[in-house]
């Protein structure tokens, strides 16, 4: 009996984040799988964690498997970091294809943290620990003057806030990093094993065919979009922005220009939704995308928004985006197109351009506006991207998102029998149990992992709450509208 292949993504560090008085947040510890779901009542906290996922991406390169060294690669190439006689350039020599002047490095190859230069490895060290950069990323992430000001008020007083962050691969851990802040401190510790083998894959994707003078004659610039992880936050207000984003960048021009308009106090973007209005300013389409992803965008526009989403450069240099229907074909605005468009365009924008695989994307309530038909074909784009290798955070209230999610993971489990009747079944259209983490976010400030059941599939217990008390509601309501039916006959 065969037994389906663990996908690429697993095989990455595993990465666990824990909190505590964060924001809404009393005490959190999720582990980050492939798929991240977050579920619960609005105001628990599920848009802070996301976002502060976002701000330790940037901070720590994307989780890799030694934070700091990708900055220090991009500045001096990898092989030049390496002790003489230790580095890759001989073992790639010999693996270099004459006929075409290109490579693959192995997917063992790798080095230690040790073998790098003292003064490299110190500067790695310290950069895990610099709490003056940590603070910089949190107040630009979640727009306050303070990071006093994410931790949990309790009874009107402040308590101590801390976070955590630590890799751990094959139970060995990587690096982890601890930040302790109350009224008066902010703390900052960390340390990176130096003993761990780093794999020269997670800066060299094994999947990708570089030249060898790009990776080590004058390699630093080109590597960049080889050794950095992005990440991408969809925010839930989106589609607004979506639809005013030339007007808004046209008006902040405007009062940054000498002899513009009065100066005024303008308000400031969360580092997220900036970050997401930048992206759309100085939106272009690659010119070499993922084709896997991008085939993903067309099934959105095909069997979700069923018409193409457009780009157009303008006289003024922001891009226009537009929604051309199938059944028309006449371009619209899309202040003029329905909110699902608004909402879905940024997804089909991005993955046609901006994600890869390895990159991490959150979306905040992809299910926003559409139809329950429409949310279940979400849930297949989300299980596509974990099978193109894109790491996966969701926020959602959609139960039917999590039922689709649910019956995901039964074929998912089923495909590694090796049955061939599940065997035929849509090659990128399932996910595997441990690709999956629900966390549910309650009120009194706790997070729960919520465990897949073959049964129940994923059902958070407020879920359950809602549904009984509506059962409860109509029954009590079809009683009393029969005992009136009953008087009324009575009278008759």
């Amino acid at each position: 009996m065969t037994q389906t292949k663990t996908p690429e993504t697993l095989k990455h560090p595993n990465v666990e984040i824990a909190v505590k008085n964060f924001g809404p947040i009393a005490e959190a510890r999720i582990d980050l799988r492939p798929l991240t779901v977050f579920v619960g009542p609005s105001n628990t906290g599920k848009t802070y964690f996301s976002t502060l996922i976002y701000a330790l991406h940037g901070i720590f390169d994307g989780f890799s498997q030694s934070p700091g060294l990708s900055r220090q690669i991009q500045t001096f190439g990898l092989d030049d970091l390496l002790h003489p006689g230790k580095t890759l350039t001989q073992i790639i020599r010999q693996t270099l294809d004459t006929s075409n002047q290109s490579f693959k490095l192995s997917d063992n190859q790798s080095f230690k943290l040790s073998d790098l230069p003292q003064k490299t490895q110190n500067v790695i060290q310290s950069e895990i620990k610099d709490s003056e950069r940590l603070s910089t990323e949190l107040k630009r992430c979640f727009d306050i003057n303070s990071i006093t000001e994410l931790i949990r008020l309790k009874d009107g007083q402040r308590n101590k806030m801390n976070v955590s962050l630590k890799t751990i691969r094959e139970k060995e851990r990587l690096w982890h990093f601890d930040l302790k802040v109350s009224k008066v401190d902010i703390t900052a510790h960390g340390y990176v094993n130096r003993n761990v083998a780093l794999y020269a894959r997670e800066w060299l994707p094994s999947t990708r065919k570089l030249s060898f003078e790009d990776v080590f004659v004058g390699s630093s610039a080109k590597l960049n979009k080889y050794i950095i992880k992005e990440k991408t936050y969809l925010p839930a207000a989106r589609s607004g922005i979506m639809q005013s984003h030339r007007v808004i960048a046209s008006s902040l021009v405007e009062r940054a220009t000498r002899g513009g308009l009065t100066p005024l106090e303008v308000p400031t973007f969360s580092g997220v939704v900036a970050d997401f209005m930048q992206k759309l300013i100085l939106y272009e389409e690659s010119q070499n995308p993922d084709q896997e992803i991008t085939r993903l965008a067309e099934v959105i526009e095909s069997d979700v928004l069923e018409g193409q989403i457009l780009m157009k450069p303008t006289p003024s240099g922001y891009p226009e985006f537009l929604y051309r229907p199938s059944v028309m074909g006449e371009e619209v605005r899309l202040t003029r197109a329905a909110s699902m468009v608004s909402e879905l365009a940024p997804v089909v924008l991005f993955l046609r351009s901006g994600i890869c695989p390895g990159d991490t994307l959150i979306i905040e309530e992809p299910e926003a506006h559409l139809h329950p038909g429409a949310q279940t074909e979400i849930a297949l784009i989300l299980a596509g991207l974990v099978r193109a290798g894109v790491h996966v955070v969701v926020t959602t209230h959609s139960d039917w998102l999590l039922k689709e999610i649910a019956n995901l993971i039964r074929i998912g489990d089923l495909k590694r029998t090796g049955v061939p009747k599940v065997e035929a079944m849509s090659s990128t259209h399932w996910l595997l149990p441990e690709e999956v983490g629900t966390w549910w976010f309650q009120k009194d400030g706790r997070v729960k992992p919520i465990p897949f059941d073959p049964t129940e599939g994923i059902e958070p217990r407020d879920y359950e709450d809602v549904a009984d008390k509506l059962y409860d509601s109509s029954v009590n309501l079809q009683d009393l509208l029969e005992e009136v039916d009953r008087k009324n006959n009575e009278w008759d």
